[in-house]
């Protein structure tokens, strides 16, 4: 296994940004280079020690999905084959080789693009407070983790620092207009179902996934950043699933059970964690993506 990334440093290309997961760097005026590193964050802190291969991961079941189930059917900003010039940067070819999409400079919509399609989470929360989610009234006497009767679409806030705020599709609508965020839905629901159709058959049950979009100048609207992926989803195990629990889920989940135990209070500097975590984290994000790629 290739050694753990936590930051790209490329020589030749300005960086604009260091993501929680992603470092942006400029490719002229029209293209930004998207790398996905190892970090891990976790109550919105990053953490200190990178989670091996997990970048690759994301990168190569983000590409998987778009090919099955976005191209040729909807609008979308990356550009997986991008001829960069390799030359430019061959040092650091090694580190970010597997890891690099390329996409358009678009502007993102403020508004993150949630699909439920199980009741868990702040969703919950809100359900056993008002009988509904982001607006969204649903039938009396669900339990915890239980399947919802149709997929919901439940939007949130994208904020710079601390939690998204969930919003309803009408406080949506407000922000990005009401034909972008029908669009916006339509898409997000129609990519869920069929992920979630595909997943099923595999033992994979997809409960929630988030995507997010953005506009070009002229107003077309664009699938941008990655799809479907633990970083992005809730994948569970069919096998494991039970209504009243929350099922064990394949991403960092390991990590904040680990971190709620010692008593972290949720605020940076972060722990360091044992390795025996790190390990089980990066085995449980190549686990899920090596079922629904079909390599396993």
């Amino acid at each position: 296994m290739a050694k753990p990334l936590f930051e790209s440093h490329l020589r030749s290309l300005p960086l604009l940004r260091r993501g929680k997961v992603r470092d942006l760097y400029a490719i002229g005026r029209e293209r930004l280079l998207l790398v996905a590193t190892d970090r891990l964050s976790a109550f919105d802190v990053v953490l200190p020690d990178p989670i091996p291969e997990k970048g690759r991961v994301l990168t190569r079941l983000s590409r998987f999905w778009y090919g099955k189930l976005v191209e040729g059917r909807y609008p979308h900003a990356l550009i997986w084959d991008f001829p960069l010039e390799r030359h430019l940067f061959p040092e650091e070819l090694v580190e970010i080789e597997g890891r690099t999409v390329v996409m358009k400079r678009l502007k993102p919509l403020p508004i993150e693009a949630i699909v439920r399609g199980y009741l868990l989470g702040s969703a919950w929360k809100a359900y056993r407070e008002t009988g509904q989610v982001c607006g969204i009234r649903l039938p009396r006497g669900l339990g915890l983790a239980e399947k919802l009767p149709e997929p919901i679409f439940t939007p949130s806030t994208k904020a710079e620092e601390g939690h998204d705020i969930n919003i309803t599709f009408e406080q949506a609508a407000g922000l990005v207009g009401r034909h972008v965020a029908e669009r916006v839905r339509e898409i997000s629901l129609a990519i869920y179902r069929e992920a979630f159709a595909y997943a099923f058959e595999r033992g994979i049950i997809i409960a929630d996934t988030k995507m997010e979009f953005g506009l070009d100048e002229a107003g077309n609207l664009y699938l941008i950043d990655e799809l479907l992926t633990p970083d992005a989803s809730r994948f569970w195990s069919r096998e494991d699933y039970r209504i009243g629990v929350s099922p064990p889920s394949y991403d960092k989940q390991i990590v904040r059970d680990y971190l709620e135990k010692i008593g972290w209070n949720k605020k940076p500097p972060a722990p360091h964690l044992p390795p025996e975590i790190i390990r089980k984290t990066s085995e449980r994000y190549r686990k899920v993506a090596a079922i629904l790629m079909g390599e396993e």
